[in-house]
């Protein structure tokens, strides 16, 4: 019924990774001459962070029998969310830094839960009857209020 992939594609983000990535290069190779097997494993080493950056992304999918998130890498899975399991589902705006700490998979300052997230300020909020909260980034709120109120599951903010 709905899908959505997001990814860390930010501009700002990829020229830290790089610069980083690049500013330890030149240090590596113009301070002290390194063998080649130490340039090769710091390269390495220092392309991991990147390449990390570059496999993970965060696919929501919101189906009849309830929602489905996976955070790859880190989800071998899908995580799975019935319906009958949420006291609340809504979308919100939220504050990534002063919520979670910014943006990944992280859990919010005082009893907030976990969030995935990538990007922006607009996240699909789960309350579950039992268990703590959760938020799921999104960048297509509207559509995601539009469906949970078609199918019946949308509910009012809860503080």
């Amino acid at each position: 019924m709905f899908t959505e992939t997001q990814r860390f594609n930010q501009w700002w983000l990829w020229l830290i990774l790089i610069g980083s990535w690049i500013t330890m290069m030149y240090a590596i190779a113009t301070v002290s001459p390194p063998t080649t097997i130490t340039f090769i494993i710091s390269f390495g080493l220092g392309m991991l962070i990147p390449v990390l950056f570059w496999q993970m992304k965060l696919v929501t999918r919101i189906a009849e029998e309830g929602i489905y998130v996976r955070f790859t890498p880190f989800h071998f899975k899908e995580k799975f969310y019935d319906w009958d399991s949420l006291s609340a589902c809504y979308v919100r705006t939220y504050s990534p830094l002063m919520e979670y700490g910014g943006w990944g998979i992280k859990y919010g300052f005082g009893g907030q839960g976990l969030v995935y997230n990538v990007s922006g300020d607009i996240g699909l909020q789960l309350k579950f009857k039992e268990g703590e909260p959760l938020l799921i980034g999104t960048h297509k709120g509207e559509e995601i209020k539009a469906l949970l109120a078609e199918l019946g599951r949308l509910t009012e903010s809860v503080k």
